[in-house]
């Protein structure tokens, strides 16, 4: 990797990082607020005319919000693999993404020149097994954090194929470490392994084959959803 390329990845994902517009600051307090619902609604016991009126509410919002334009293009990055910098702009992301309140989310840094670490705390939203994280959600918080190793090889792609060895229950409501690290490249394939850490106990492993993805094919899909968005736009 060139060292103009080293020095582009900043070492760590800060979180306060915004585009600059008081919007995405009111979108993030919004996503913050929906995922503490998110976290008190799925265990509670409230009682039905409690949730009945907060149902309603939320009905009024969501057509309040269908009544303004959606974003056409993704601001900033959806995912970290192709960003090639974790102090970018990933508000959007589903794994990583400050205003998306399906994030739970995962912040990342760099820790090697081949290495990266993943923070995260699942809360009860992604409960799989009793008390302990989903195995999709484990999946996906691997493919974000290798998806961002494979991206210090200077030649970053889409995931190929992603392995996952279920050592143990991850569990929710504790800090988890996913550490990574890019192993080799061959070709167009960046190979990467990593493994989720609750405290000293490794509860899963990885291994990730990401593919390098021609410019022209990312502008395209690009091109594609926004073609989507548009007629979304007009629904």
């Amino acid at each position: 990797m060139s060292d103009s390329k080293a020095k582009a990845i900043q070492s760590h994902w800060d979180a306060s990082k915004s585009s600059g517009g008081e919007m995405w600051q009111q979108k993030r307090r919004l996503a913050d607020a929906m995922r503490l619902v998110i976290e008190r609604l799925v265990p509670s016991n409230a009682p039905v005319d409690e949730l009945s009126r907060a149902a309603e509410g939320l009905e009024r919002y969501a057509e309040a919000l269908k009544a303004h334009p959606r974003l056409l293009k993704v601001m900033g990055h959806s995912e970290a693999a192709n960003a090639g910098n974790v102090g970018a702009f990933f508000d959007q992301s589903p794994m990583i993404g400050l205003a998306n309140p399906l994030a739970p989310p995962i912040t990342i840094q760099k820790t090697g020149e081949r290495t990266a670490a993943g923070h995260v705390r699942f809360g009860s939203a992604y409960e799989g097994p009793p008390g302990s994280v989903h195995g999709g959600y484990v999946s996906c918080a691997f493919d974000e954090v290798l998806g961002f190793v494979q991206s210090l090889s200077g030649n970053p792609g889409m995931t190929g194929t992603l392995t996952v060895k279920y050592r143990k229950p991850t569990p929710l409501h504790t800090d988890l470490v996913i550490e990574t690290e890019w192993a080799r490249s061959e070709g167009r394939k960046v190979f990467c392994e990593g493994r989720i850490l609750a405290g000293d106990v490794v509860t899963a492993e990885a291994e990730g084959i990401f593919i390098a993805v021609p410019r022209e094919r990312m502008e395209a899909l690009m091109e594609k959803r926004q073609e989507r968005e548009a007629e979304l736009a007009r629904q």
